[in-house]
């Protein structure tokens, strides 16, 4: 592709940027607001991305190139402004720019508010993957929804976690464009009739529906260095009505228009809606569907304007990903496409779709792996449930003809069953693969949770381990280490991560591990200001920075991590004298507003956070530090600072995590079970460099089955938790009582489903060799750079490579 990048001095950059301010802020540089500068940078950026952004569109239409549509409730993409200074290669320059204007980079790049379109790992993994697709120059785009508000913004008051409205759309977007002329119709209820054609095939016309207007506003994905940008594509809920609608008499009509407009704009209004409640779970369908639907009509036009071959050869040309279980629906409405509005009968419509979709399975948890009732979806989307249930008609005879060994397999396997839908079924049946995202998650689909399905399409079956983009989690993030493992070993490791294995050299080195130790101090020193501003607590540099940032869910076990800070705590209180290395725990979470006990949890954290904090008589030696509104942005500033990297979920409950290679990339240990993609960290870094606790996941599913673990047994026999769960029962701590009943009695009454008590001992033990072993600084820091070495291997670009030559067979442009 012909190089299109201007490449720009620092007094070129400065007076763009003074010129930018007076013509787009109507200022003067002297008079310039941080919020004025971020705006003038975003045009520049802009400007350079779009002509890179129109001559990949170009190439694609010229070569006509297979291409990869990923399809994600979430992508959870963080602020653009650095990404795109760094891939358009004028990060380092814009930021002496703005320096010698006068201003903080630091503090005109927080002016871009973190976009609202994720929330956890899911979205994350989306848009990590998106970037290695254009630094790779594989033509992959993203399908999403622009929703007007993200999760929720949190706040704690009085420990407690509240939700308020998170609009990140308050200001301008710099990075969108609105495409109203490509825009679509999504169609909701109605009734659907049948007609016999002459020849003998049925015709279905769907009438009487209501109409949404899906607007596109596409964002540029940019790759790294080598101007190819993609897009990403979020949709936009409109209602379609022209201004004669409100052109009326009747009051009472005027108002039901505007409500109806209203409930239009919720489908895409926030992320994740309550789905507890009948209408909950309709605004989600809802959402689905409006997902599905408009991104489907979008790539078939895309292909129809540019291919100009029949639909038949679809599969040639596209690849349709969906991101868990939230996009199943792409099967029946490719199939309501091809046969209601393109004329192919059902067999080769079939061929068609289940050869374009593939499917990505996120989850173990029951829970996650959606269910509707099939009622709610007859009436909602008429046509599809009709294509659902003749699916899951010929699925299940063909099992019961062709697959008698499975006969009896049928109810736990059935698309259709007990009056739900079961959308991971539905996307195994109508998908050419599956694939999870670590080995054992991989495994444990295809032993346990898919067994049947593995049994019956085992060639679909196949694991891609999750990655992390380097360039944003490395290069972004840590500039400090970046430029230190640049000058060690050369830069081709920016564009072959493997190649970070060069830096094994060096683990016994001991003038680069004293460089590297005062990276990780500085950056330390960093987040500890940062803490201070927030919050006013002063934490030690010197301690361990014990850092656990995820969604907070029982399996993650934040419970686990606050239950060893307890027992230190009343460690400390009964012997003061007692010899422990310093710690600072970092906890950033978010509960789902409806999970009560998730909100307990934060709740103890906080409260533990707020005697511990303050008691002189420990002598700061234990900090607890949960910063509200973990988001991208907040994840920036811990994960350089980070020593230990809490991974700690039950074993075979947590799919991959990212978390862990981010963490591990900026060199910090992991502490955590064999469970995700723990274990291929653990075999590539090797026993001495990583800290593995507790039980494995063939024996929790051993637990799970005979039912042989008993809880209170713990509480009995283990002094230390005895004490913990009476604290939590009304007993004091340090010189409060706390009270959380409903801990203390989920704990012992349900009898630990996520193994908290159990793993206890275990988990206690291996922190007092994490805390002997970070006494010795260089073996530390040795183990450190090993981490950051094998860190390569969870480059995401391993994994689009994976993708694009196991699942997708397309080539790079």
């Amino acid at each position: 592709m012909k190089k299109t990048l201007t490449k720009r001095t620092i007094d070129e950059l400065v007076d763009e940027i003074k010129s930018k301010v007076e013509l787009l802020r109507g200022t003067t540089i002297e008079n310039a607001t941080n919020k004025d500068i971020y705006y003038a940078i975003s045009s520049i950026v802009n400007e350079e991305i779009n002509k890179s952004w129109t001559q990949t569109e170009e190439n694609y239409k010229q070569k006509q190139p297979k291409q990869i549509y990923y399809l994600s409730m979430e992508f959870l993409i963080g602020r653009l402004v650095e990404s795109n200074l760094l891939n358009i290669g004028l990060l380092k320059e814009c930021n002496e720019a703005i320096v010698k204007l006068g201003y903080s980079p630091e503090d005109i790049y927080a002016q871009e508010k973190d976009p609202g379109l994720g929330n956890g790992g899911l979205g994350r993994l989306a848009a990590c993957f998106l970037e290695s697709m254009a630094s790779l120059s594989y033509p992959g785009h993203g399908c999403g929804i622009r929703y007007r508000y993200g999760m929720f913004e949190q706040r704690f008051i009085n420990g407690h976690q509240t939700e308020l409205p998170d609009y990140w759309l308050k200001e301008e977007y710099p990075w969108e464009i609105r495409k109203a002329e490509e825009a679509v119709e999504v169609h909701f209820g109605g009734e659907v009739h049948m007609f016999k054609k002459r020849n003998g095939s049925l015709e279905f016309r769907h009438e009487n529906t209501d109409k949404v207007l899906a607007v596109p506003y596409d964002v540029p994905v940019v790759g790294y260095n080598n101007q190819v940008v993609n897009t990403l594509r979020m949709w936009s809920a409109e209602s379609p009505a022209v201004e004669s609608d409100l052109q009326t008499s009747h009051t009472a009509q005027y108002y039901h228009h505007l409500e109806h407009n209203r409930s239009i704009e919720q489908i895409s209004g926030f992320l994740y809606p309550d789905d507890s409640s009948y209408e909950g779970k309709i605004l989600r369908i809802r959402q689905q569907y409006f997902l599905v639907s408009a991104s489907l009509k979008s790539i078939l036009r895309e292909y129809k304007q540019n291919v100009r071959r029949s639909l038949a050869h679809l599969p040639e040309k596209v690849v349709i990903q969906i991101n868990d279980t939230h996009p199943s629906l792409t099967v029946p409405e490719l199939m309501r496409i091809l046969m209601d509005e393109e004329g192919f009968g059902w067999e080769k419509a079939w061929e068609i779709t289940s050869n374009v979709v593939a499917y990505t399975n996120h989850t173990t948890l029951s829970e996650a792996l959606e269910k509707w009732p099939k009622d709610m979806i007859k009436s909602l989307l008429p046509r599809l449930y009709m294509i659902i249930d003749e699916i899951n008609e010929r699925f299940c005879q063909g099992i019961w003809f062709d697959y008698p060994e499975l006969r009896d397999k049928i109810p736990e396997m059935a698309i259709i069953a007990d009056d739900q839908i079961h959308m991971a079924r539905l996307a195994v049946v109508g998908s050419f693969s599956v694939n999870g995202v670590a080995k054992l998650h991989t495994e444990i689909l295809k032993k346990q949770e898919m067994k049947n399905f593995y049994a019956l399409y085992p060639e679909k079956f196949n694991n891609k381990t999750n990655g992390i983009t380097h360039r944003r989690w490395l290069m972004q993030v840590n500039p400090k280490l970046t430029s230190l493992i640049t000058e060690t070993i050369g830069p081709r490791w920016i564009s072959r991560p493997n190649e970070l294995t060069n830096l094994l050299r060096y683990s016994k080195d001991r003038p680069f591990l004293d460089k590297l130790g005062q990276i990780k101090r500085a950056n330390k020193e960093s987040l500890a200001n940062f803490i201070h501003e927030k919050t006013g607590i002063v934490v030690d540099e010197n301690s361990i920075f014990d850092v656990q940032i995820k969604r907070l869910h029982e399996y993650k076990r934040q419970l686990l991590n606050i239950f060893h800070v307890i027992h230190l705590y009343n460690e400390l209180k009964n012997h003061p004298q007692l010899d422990i290395t310093p710690r600072t725990f970092i906890f950033g979470a978010k509960a789902a507003p409806g999970y009560y006990f998730a909100k307990e949890i934060i709740k103890l954290i906080n409260t533990v956070a707020s005697i511990v904090n303050h008691d002189p008589e420990i002598k700061g030696k234990l900090k607890v530090i949960f910063l509200e509104n973990y988001n991208v942005s907040l994840a920036e500033r811990i994960i350089p600072a980070a020593d230990l990297s809490e991974q700690i979920s039950t074993a075979g409950k947590e799919a991959s995590g990212t978390g862990n290679m981010k963490m591990m990339m900026n060199g910090a240990l992991t502490i955590g079970t064999l469970d995700g993609a723990n274990i291929e960290i653990k075999n590539l870094v090797g026993d001495p460099n990583i800290f593995i606790f507790g039980l494995q996941s063939e024996e929790v599913f051993e637990y799970y089955r005979t039912g042989a673990y008993v809880a209170r047994d713990i509480y009995n026999t283990d002094e230390r938790i005895a004490d913990i769960m009476n604290q939590l029962n009304g007993g004091e701590f340090g010189s409060q009582e706390i009270e959380f009943k409903d801990i203390y009695y989920h704990l012992l009454y349900n009898n630990d489903p996520y193994f908290i008590l159990k793993d206890f001992d275990a988990y206690t033990e291996t922190q007092q060799l994490v805390d002997q072993e970070y006494r010795d600084k260089d073996t530390w820091l040795s183990k450190s750079l090993i981490n950051i070495a094998h860190s390569g291997k969870f480059s995401s670009d391993r994994t689009i490579q994976e993708y694009a030559n196991d699942i997708w067979k397309i080539q790079k442009q």
